[in-house]
């Protein structure tokens, strides 16, 4: 029992360091995310406007799955913020992309449209499980 006790005591300040070094990367992805967000997504949200939960749902899953799979395949903190980065970056872009690609997403996400943000919150969780895989190798 001791060998355990002591394979915690190292690991476990190790894994916190990762946990809220990923968790940090999240948060600065979602507040990013929803700079870049023509519309306001809590407001709408607070509001009860369903299409903007779905899609800021979709959002914050699309940025913490390739996060998750980061952190699982890093073995230090500089190889988190440097592949998690890249991960965060690149789902962005491509939000950003399929928001131009959906012509006039914003204000239907505003107006309730479910349609739109089914089909975006789809997009951005698609994107995340191959961007996920791709940090993953």
């Amino acid at each position: 029992m001791d060998v355990v006790l002591q394979s915690f005591a190292a690991g476990f300040p190790v894994l916190m360091l990762h946990l809220l070094v990923t968790l940090a990367m999240l948060v600065a992805g979602v507040v990013l995310y929803i700079v870049t967000t023509p519309h306001k997504d809590f407001a709408l949200v607070k509001d009860g406007n369903l299409a903007a939960a779905i899609s800021l749902s979709g959002a914050i899953l699309g940025l913490a799955i390739p996060l998750a799979f980061c952190m699982a395949s890093s073995v230090s903190v500089a190889e988190i913020v440097i592949w998690g980065l890249l991960a965060v970056l690149v789902q962005i872009l491509v939000f950003r992309l399929v928001d131009l690609l959906l012509l006039d997403l914003s204000a239907r996400i505003e107006g309730g449209e479910m349609a739109p943000a089914v089909l975006l919150a789809g997009i951005k969780l698609s994107v995340a499980a191959i961007n996920a895989a791709a940090i993953s190798g």
